[in-house]
């Protein structure tokens, strides 16, 4: 701590002397000569400390009223927890509020739009239950394989079908290979993420969809009917489009929940130190020598903390 010390001699009082004494040897009443310090805390200037932390013993025996000096590395610990925390030990409060704000906001985001990407994954995923049917799509893919690649050998892919109404589903991926062209994947497991995403994302597989033309043979064809909208097939990419927004937007919030955590931790460490270096200013009466007797004047003290 470096201390600048401006004295100034406003009068000599002897209503104000600490310790004179008169020439015959007689002492006059001692008054103290503590000062009034004004720390820079508005709460304590105006109405005192709030507890004995603010009590300080200095080397002459006088006891003053000092803040309490602040901890940057816990004060960018608790910010690191819960943002703004660090700022309100350090007596920021409105950057504790904004931070506090700004991560409470964002994870109630998160949570929010999370959820609501749960609640329609929920409703596509059912819909595809409803109106997909993958025996309907391997029983088309099996009348029109020749149309699609001229050279598949279909006496190799005999066991894609399983009586009525089940498929092999290792034998669909099997043929799917074969077909190439614009069969461009294997159809997932049913149930898996992979298998909602591709039967609403790739035309192969708008044959499986309830309200599907079987007429349509081609690619061009297909791709031309879903492009003017109005099927199953698109209003299922919409529906899933939206549970994939929500989910992007919870990310995002994370993400900004997460750099608010640490911005909020290097702001605290910041502030702390900040206010260990503000400047403490005390008032009151010191005493001096003048002559054989002690003297008390008012007195102005400014010290910058380091």
């Amino acid at each position: 701590m470096i201390g600048y010390r401006m004295f100034g001699l406003f009068c000599c009082l002897g209503c104000f002397a600490s310790g004179a004494y008169a020439g015959d040897g007689t002492s006059a009443p001692v008054m103290t000569d503590q000062p009034v310090p004004l720390t820079g805390n508005i709460q304590v200037d105006f109405f005192g400390p709030t507890s004995m932390a603010f009590m300080e013993q200095d080397t002459e025996g006088e006891t003053s009223l000092v803040p309490d000096r602040k901890s940057p590395w816990l004060a960018a610990g608790m910010s690191l927890l819960i943002p703004g925390s660090g700022e309100l030990y350090a007596e920021s409060y409105w950057k504790a509020a904004a931070f506090f704000a700004v991560s409470v906001t964002a994870w109630t985001v998160a949570y929010t739009q999370n959820q609501k990407g749960d609640d329609q994954t929920k409703r596509f995923e059912g819909y595809a239950n409803q109106n997909w049917n993958v025996r309907q799509y391997a029983e088309w893919t099996l009348d029109h394989a020749t149309s699609i690649n001229p050279g598949v050998d279909l006496t190799q892919h005999q066991g894609v079908l399983v009586g009525d109404m089940d498929v092999n589903w290792a034998a669909l991926n099997a043929l799917e290979r074969d077909l190439g062209n614009w069969y461009s994947h294997t159809l997932p497991a049913f149930g898996e993420q992979q298998y909602y995403e591709l039967i609403g994302k790739y035309q192969q597989y708008y044959q499986g969809w309830a309200d599907a033309d079987p007429s349509l043979t081609t690619y061009p064809a297909i791709d031309a009917k879903l492009n003017a909208g109005g099927t199953q097939f698109t209003y299922y990419s919409g529906e899933r489009g939206k549970a994939n927004d929500y989910y992007s937007t919870s990310s995002t919030a994370v993400t900004i929940a997460v750099v608010t955590h640490l911005l909020s931790s290097a702001d605290a460490a910041w502030t702390a130190s900040s206010y260990n270096k503000q400047i403490d200013a005390g008032v009151g009466f010191k005493k001096a020598m003048d002559g054989p007797a002690y003297v008390s004047y008012p007195a102005l003290e400014i010290m910058l903390k380091f």
